[in-house]
């Protein structure tokens, strides 16, 4: 009976290690999900006559709509005075508020915002119903000089306005690279000036075929794609159901969500030098420190997974109640520590002209509510159950990892998503919005990949020959 005891025992606490040996080594993917490439997003009633041209467009800042902003903006009701000697840790210190909301109301220039927005050529077409926003730069190059297509996507709180630095960078010719980038950068759907899908089930792997289509509509049949924040799932999401048609795959967020990278999360906080290195183990652990983090900064996401349109009208509503909401992600998103000071830190990196444009892609188009929707229609079972975290894609990644973004995950971590990891990039700077805040670090990975990338293309035509 003790023998029996015995074994029964030592099989039970073989039976957790064995079940990461499976899970680790041995369990095989799911298949590909079956995805509509043709749902119809828009009115059922222009689905039978679809318009399939690419149209000019311009930002147009309305005279009506910039008059309702500024009587909302002088008519608030008084602030709640701040707790006696904090910065941000409550959220946006109300001290803060008179400075930016008089600034928004009496002093950013619309005429002269518009015309910054319009610095570059932009279009809308539409693509399963939606018309699409988005901005396309094509360098002139002299001969020799291939222009290559890459796709550049956002996330929230954020909009096409964090590439406007970057992008001239981005799209230069230089004499010591043999290709320049054509740019393509959308409005995701719900955000700014896109279309917001009008029945549920627009997730991040929806809105990566209506990104692909996009694509199609350009002409690209093979081509680059970046991403950060809601992009970065939405990139991996393309990498993974359109793996020949991506060639090259940079992410400034770059994660796996896998049961294997969470497996391997646990076991790195009993033996970190299994999981990631020395030197950046600081970034993952110990745990309790960065679940701590997540749990404080997360708030926002439990609300628009569940609830967005409740939030959506409160937000909607009030241009300074936008303000905070956005503004206060800027701040400790960019640099947890900046919530200690009085102003947040915002500053820093920006001027207020910056961070209002990034609003008035909001506002203006009175898209918070269908933005943060999709927050609830990635983060439900049936987006859970197309099991896209746990396919692996071929596709060639390249992640740049800030010192201050809100996660990290290790090299090792990363390729259980990404076998074809060329590069994780750990620096010792920046933050969440990363090409909104160091361009010119942002600019230059971002070419550093697309130059890896073109080159690993090259080896391989090598070795076919």
């Amino acid at each position: 009976m003790a023998r029996v005891l015995c074994f029964a025992l030592l099989a039970l606490l073989a039976a957790p290690f064995l079940g990461f040996i499976y899970v680790l080594f041995l369990k095989s993917p799911p298949p590909l999900p079956d995805i509509d490439v043709q749902a119809w997003w828009g009115p059922k009633e222009l689905q039978a006559k679809q318009d399939t041209s690419i149209k000019p467009f311009k930002v147009q800042f309305s005279a009506p709509m910039i008059q309702d902003l500024k009587e909302r903006l002088k008519n608030h009701r008084k602030w709640t005075p701040p707790l006696e000697n904090v910065g941000f840790q409550y959220g946006f210190n109300s001290k803060q508020l008179d400075g930016w909301v008089s600034y928004w109301a009496a002093k950013y220039n619309f005429t002269e915002r518009e015309k910054f927005f319009n610095r570059f050529p932009q279009f809308k077409t539409n693509i399963q119903g939606l018309d699409i926003h988005f901005i396309r730069i094509k360098p002139e190059v002299p001969a020799g000089v291939e222009v290559v297509p890459m796709l550049f996507m956002h996330g929230w709180p954020g909009s096409v306005r964090e590439f406007y630095e970057a992008l001239p960078l981005l799209t230069a010719v230089s004499k010591d690279r043999d290709f320049a980038i054509e740019a393509i950068v959308p409005s995701l759907p719900g955000y700014g000036f896109s279309d917001a899908a009008v029945r549920p089930g627009l997730g991040a792997t929806e809105i990566s075929v209506v990104m692909r289509n996009l694509m199609h509509r350009l002409g690209f049949k093979k081509f680059y794609i970046q991403g950060g924040d809601w992009g970065s799932l939405i990139a991996s999401a393309m990498a993974t159901l359109f793996p020949d048609e991506i060639v090259g795959h940079h992410t400034n967020l770059g994660s796996s969500m896998s049961t294997k990278a969470n497996i391997l999360n646990v076991l790195g906080a009993f033996l970190p030098s299994f999981v990631v290195e020395s030197h950046l183990a600081d970034r993952m652990y110990p745990l309790s420190t960065n679940f701590a983090r997540l749990i404080e900064e997360s708030g926002y996401m439990h609300i628009q997974s569940t609830k967005p349109d409740t939030i959506g009208v409160a937000i909607s509503d009030s241009p300074v109640g936008m303000l905070a909401y956005i503004l206060e992600k800027f701040s400790t998103w960019t640099k947890n520590e900046y919530k200690y000071l009085p102003d947040g830190g915002l500053d820093k990196h920006w001027t207020k002209d910056q961070l209002l444009d990034n609003l008035m892609c909001y506002w203006a188009t009175n898209s918070f509510t269908t933005s943060v929707r999709l927050y609830s229609e990635s983060f439900n079972k049936r987006h859970f159950g197309l099991q896209l975290n746990e396919i692996p894609t071929p596709v060639p990644t390249w992640a740049i990892q800030a010192k201050n973004e809100i996660t990290f995950q290790s090299a090792r971590i990363l390729r259980t998503k990404f076998p074809n990891l060329v590069a994780a990039n750990a620096i010792d700077d920046g933050g969440h919005f990363l090409a909104f805040e160091l361009p010119k670090v942002f600019s230059e990975d971002v070419l550093k990949a697309v130059a890896a990338f073109r080159n690993l293309k090259k080896e391989a035509k090598k070795n076919e020959l």
